[in-house]
């Protein structure tokens, strides 16, 4: 399979008449599969209302198929098309967050393909804030399933580039509309209850969350794994580089400790950490994500520097842990699962 590349570069004209997004709009209502960016990541999206259209998602991405998948919407018009019983409080977190980097679990209508939900009667949905994806979705007409537009396992994408070296021959296109902004992913918020529950920490933080509608909880099986997910796609390894990745939790001196140890042995040692401290480790490859100052900066850049080190030879890349406060907890979440929940404590 040919896979095409529509560039726009021009995101202040995205009218229906842009021959690059039409085109691309063309494949999915054909029941292709197409790439395209979000605020958050790059995502993978085919028509929701299609087996045929989803099954090329899985198949694209090696993705397991219990695995539910997030549909994208354009306009409130489409929510109602495809979920029912809204609690008064998404409305308002709609009316506060939306277009944006939140996604709600509700109860699904008719109409959309078994195999997006993974045969669960609900339906996670959102509007991303990104003007592209916005005016692709408007253009198909369609209700678009999008995860993210990687390998399953691999880092998600921030690049157009990432998806071409993931998913070249494996989808129909990719429209290439830079990069993106926030870099981890949504928040998933199960609605199907009084009280809300984050079932995936993102773009959106509990605190936000609770500034805005009171009481909001966390899946127990974020922070223990002994714990079944309720969201089926965080029981599986994802976003990890090539060479096995540990967290460490103590101070440089410490982390320095294991690098030696390591190269001592004659292992290539790479190190993730944050802007201040990169300057303080002597090993083969040291990557910085962002500052702890502003901890945006690290959730943006993490992916970037997670691919980053598989253009390395490094046999192993310990990283420095961060705090979960604020999108700390989407970037501690991200991490652990990237090291394979691998943890070494001072």
């Amino acid at each position: 399979m040919k896979t095409n590349v529509w560039i726009v570069d021009n995101l202040e004209d995205l009218s229906s008449s842009y021959p690059q997004i039409a085109q691309a709009a063309a494949q999915l209502r054909e029941n292709e599969v197409v790439a395209f960016p979000t605020e958050t990541v790059y995502g993978l999206g085919a028509n929701a209302k299609s087996d045929e259209a989803v099954g090329k998602i899985y198949e694209a991405k090696g993705r397991p198929s219990d695995n539910p998948l997030i549909v994208h919407i354009a306009s409130i018009k489409q929510l109602h098309e495809i979920a029912h019983d809204i609690p008064a409080y998404v409305d308002k977190l709609i009316h506060a967050l939306w277009p944006g980097p939140i996604t709600f679990v509700l109860p699904k209508k008719a109409g959309l393909s078994d195999r997006v939900t993974a045969g669960l009667d609900t339906v996670a949905v959102r509007m991303p804030d990104h003007p592209l994806a916005l005016a692709l979705i408007k253009e198909a007409n369609l209700p678009v399933a999008a995860p993210s537009a990687n390998l399953s396992g691999k880092p998600s994408p921030t690049r157009a580039s990432h998806v071409f070296d993931d998913l070249n021959g494996r989808i129909a296109g990719i429209v290439d509309g830079g990069s993106t902004g926030v870099g981890v992913e949504s928040t998933v918020l199960d609605c199907t209850q009084q009280i809300p529950v984050i079932l995936r920490p993102g773009g959106v933080t509990k605190e936000q969350l609770q500034a805005l509608i009171g009481e909001v909880t966390v899946d127990q099986a974020l922070t223990d794994e002994t714990q079944a997910p309720k969201s089926p796609g965080m029981k599986y390894t994802h976003y990890a580089p090539a060479a096995p990745m540990t967290i460490v939790e103590g101070t440089p001196s410490f982390l320095q400790k294991l690098i030696s140890e390591e190269k001592s042995e004659g292992k290539k040692v790479g190190v993730l950490a944050a802007a201040e401290t990169a300057g303080n480790y002597e090993a083969d490859v040291v990557f910085s994500c962002g500052s702890r100052a502003d901890m945006h900066t690290v959730a943006s850049e993490l992916y970037d520097v997670l691919r980053a080190f598989n253009e390395t030879d490094v046999d192993c890349i310990f990283s420095e842990s961060f705090s979960s406060a604020g999108v700390g907890q989407a970037v501690m979440n991200r991490l652990m699962k990237a090291a394979g929940h691998r943890l070494i404590k001072e």
